[in-house]
């Protein structure tokens, strides 16, 4: 018999009602649902009750600030710089006075409706805005206006002459000059002050003298197209293009593989690899075009003509489109040999007819040697030269007075030829806006200083300075008809700034922008 010791029937009853206690409990949880307990409200309870978290929606929260952080102080007046001295400048500043009242070192008190609507930085700069008012004042006699050419228009006071004689309703041939001549954004910006036909170029391009005069008078009278002698150019077009045919069957006869450079079919590898350069060479060149037939010059000139041009590019036309578009079904778009056509074209004319063919219109800016495109824009013209406005900068002040200095021919050559390239490129530049104003019977105005033989603007009156006022101003929409590229340095925090922004505005080349200091 089997026998079972009591202690092992004792732990195998234990197990057997702990299961039973486990899967009695399970199936009871299961049934059984949690009661919820909801409290009762107080009689006495409102919304009022219920107090504002302590930086919440209640009370609005103030930050404790940080006892190490630096406050900024405020600000009470604004300084341009003075080159020639070398420190801030006392008359062309702003400062705040009694009752909110701003005074300005060079003209007094501000008008106070001026006052609350124009930027303080502004302000250091209302002696050049004055002087750009008061010279295109002095040139447009009366009000007329026309074309107005600047030179200097990134500093301040050509800057101020290009807006408001854009403004104004002037076309603008402004001309940087070599400070900033070679920021090409500071040149596009300045371009994009003006509006057209009127344009800004950098002082390099002023020194083409023809390139410039060409500018300037396409300003003045406009892009004519009625002006191209359609005409007679047609047959010059004719020319040219015969002359490129027989250039280019020349270049690449039809004894070449493809119309390639013939360099290209010499054998430069090693030796092991010529016999079967040719071969590879071949297959290489398929993909190209062949080479061209001769053409005979004297039937060329003598069957080629307008019509059959024009024929010629209408067959060029349909090719491209096929090409550029992946092909039409029915053109041929892997190959196509220009000289081949004009070839046969040569030995038997086709024929022409004047009738466009169904479906064929006429593109804007296609090219037609029968029938002359009509303009696509509308011409604007600057009209006559109004004048010009010279910004007196340090180089063209030194090369002005080198050779005002001189007396003869001889002695002025040899003052050019002992200047610094800025000085002779200043001076070239602003000679050959001077030289067209001259030209055309205009007033030329310096501003920013004088120079020999030219006359220098004279004080702005009170209308100058309230136009310029005025220029200065921010309407709601928060622009102005005179804005600045201002660089401002808080010698009110820090008062090392003042030292700093003297020595970054007499560093040569010193940038884009106006300098101004605030304390």
């Amino acid at each position: 018999m089997l026998s079972v010791s009591s202690s092992a029937l004792a732990r195998l009853a234990a197990r057997s009602r702990t299961a039973a206690a486990a899967s009695s409990a399970s199936v009871r949880n299961m049934g059984m649902q949690a009661r919820e307990e909801i409290e009762e409200l107080p009689p006495n309870f409102s919304m009022d009750a219920v107090k504002a978290p302590p930086h919440g929606f209640g009370e609005q929260h103030e930050e404790e600030l940080d006892p190490m952080a630096y406050v900024r102080k405020p600000v009470s007046s604004v300084h341009s710089i003075d080159l020639s001295k070398g420190a801030i400048s006392a008359l062309d500043s702003a400062a705040f006075g009694p009752g909110g009242s701003v005074v300005h070192g060079r003209f007094g008190n501000v008008d106070a409706s001026a006052a609350e609507t124009v930027p303080l930085e502004y302000l250091a700069f209302l002696r050049p805005a004055s002087e750009g008012a008061a010279a295109l004042r002095e040139i447009s006699e009366g009000g007329k206006t026309g074309t107005v050419l600047v030179y200097g228009a990134s500093r301040p006071a050509g800057l101020s002459a290009v807006q408001l004689a854009t403004a104004s309703g002037n076309a603008v041939v402004a001309v940087v000059d070599g400070q900033h001549s070679g920021h090409d954004e500071m040149v596009d910006t300045v371009k994009g002050l003006t509006s057209e036909p009127g344009t800004a170029v950098a002082e390099q391009y002023a020194l083409c003298k023809a390139n410039f005069r060409d500018l300037v008078e396409k300003t003045v009278s406009g892009d004519d197209f009625t002006s191209f002698d359609f005409d007679s150019n047609q047959y010059q077009f004719l020319a040219d293009f015969k002359a490129n045919v027989l250039d280019y069957v020349e270049a690449y006869p039809s004894d070449l593989p493809a119309a390639v450079d013939s360099e290209q079919l010499k054998f430069t590898g090693k030796e092991k690899d010529r016999a079967n350069f040719q071969a590879n060479m071949n297959a290489y060149l398929s993909q190209y075009q062949p080479g061209a037939d001769p053409i005979d010059p004297a039937q060329l000139e003598a069957n080629f003509n307008v019509e059959q041009y024009e024929l010629f590019k209408k067959k060029f036309i349909t090719q491209t489109t096929a090409v550029i578009s992946g092909g039409d079904g029915v053109t041929n778009t892997d190959r196509f040999a220009p000289a081949e056509i004009v070839n046969n074209m040569c030995m038997q004319p086709e024929s022409t007819d004047d009738a466009k063919p169904e479906g064929l219109v006429a593109y804007p800016f296609e090219f037609s040697i029968k029938n002359e495109s009509a303009p696509t824009t509308p011409m604007t013209k600057g009209g006559p030269i109004v004048g010009a406005i010279i910004e007196v900068t340090p180089d063209l002040a030194v090369a002005c007075e080198a050779v005002a200095a001189a007396k003869t021919l001889r002695e002025k050559a040899e003052a050019l030829q002992f200047l610094t390239e800025p000085q002779k490129s200043a001076f070239g530049a602003a000679s050959s806006i001077i030289g067209l104003a001259k030209k055309a019977g205009a007033a030329v105005r310096t501003v920013g200083g004088s120079l020999p033989g030219l006359d220098a603007v004279e004080k702005p009156s009170e209308q100058d300075i309230q136009t310029a006022l005025d220029g200065m101003e921010l309407g709601d929409d928060g622009t102005s008809k005179l804005n600045y590229f201002i660089q401002v340095y808080r010698a009110s925090d820090y008062p090392i700034y003042e030292a700093y922004a003297i020595h970054r505005a007499n560093e040569p080349l010193s940038g884009p922008r106006q300098i101004v200091v605030t304390k």
